[in-house]
């Protein structure tokens, strides 16, 4: 049976690479701020959705990756294969 990890070997274990990742993020929202022109005009889904994803993790509490994911996935369309030309192989 696995024991799970306290907070602090956790903590110990990802710090860096999420230290990382966080300013990866800030790095890319400079690069944006220093662009010319104004990533927001007219309003982009995709910035919204940054904004979100940011607040979210300011959450306390888990969950918040499922939170995220869903921010960024589009709602199912039943036609999507049609759409994006896939043809459906059944065996026969």
């Amino acid at each position: 049976m696995t024991q799970s990890r306290d907070a602090a070997d956790v903590l110990n274990r990802d710090f860096l690479e999420s230290r990382s990742r966080i300013l990866e993020v800030a790095a890319a929202l400079d690069r944006l701020d220093r662009a010319p022109g104004r990533a927001g005009e007219p309003p982009d889904r995709r910035l919204a959705q940054l904004r979100q994803a940011i607040e979210a993790l300011l959450e306390p509490g888990p969950g918040r990756a499922e939170t995220i994911q869903r921010l960024f996935s589009l709602d199912y369309d039943p036609s999507w294969q049609e759409k994006y030309g896939v043809l459906e192989t059944r065996p026969s």
